[in-house]
């Protein structure tokens, strides 16, 4: 009875480990930086499981505050496509911040 609960125990760490490790990868990265007239924008980018920019694409946050200064939603599906598949603006925040204001700037 004891290996048997032993086994049990074993196979459920097994089990849970990996899928924590996994589910880790899957964080939406969420990063502010402001429009004119005092208007946010929430960079948050969807991030796959690797560390390969593979499944990256914009969230629906992102692109709506797009359109929410103004863009139509073909320009700020391209913009988030942009940003988001970016392999240098990937965990680099006040790079990602810079891209957005130069951006905002051109618009």
């Amino acid at each position: 009875m004891f290996v048997k609960i032993i086994s049990a125990v074993a196979c459920a760490t097994a089990l849970t480990v990996p899928s924590i490790a996994f589910a880790d990868h899957h964080k939406h990265r969420h990063y502010g930086s402001y429009a004119k007239g005092g208007q946010k924008i929430i960079v948050s980018c969807y991030r796959g499981p690797w560390k390969e920019v593979i499944w990256d694409r914009p969230n629906a946050v992102f692109l709506d505050s797009l359109v929410a200064i103004g863009y139509d939603y073909s320009a700020a599906q391209a913009i988030g496509e942009r940003v988001c598949r970016d392999r240098a603006l990937v965990g680099n925040p006040s790079a990602l911040k810079a891209t957005m204001l130069r951006i905002l700037r051109t618009r």
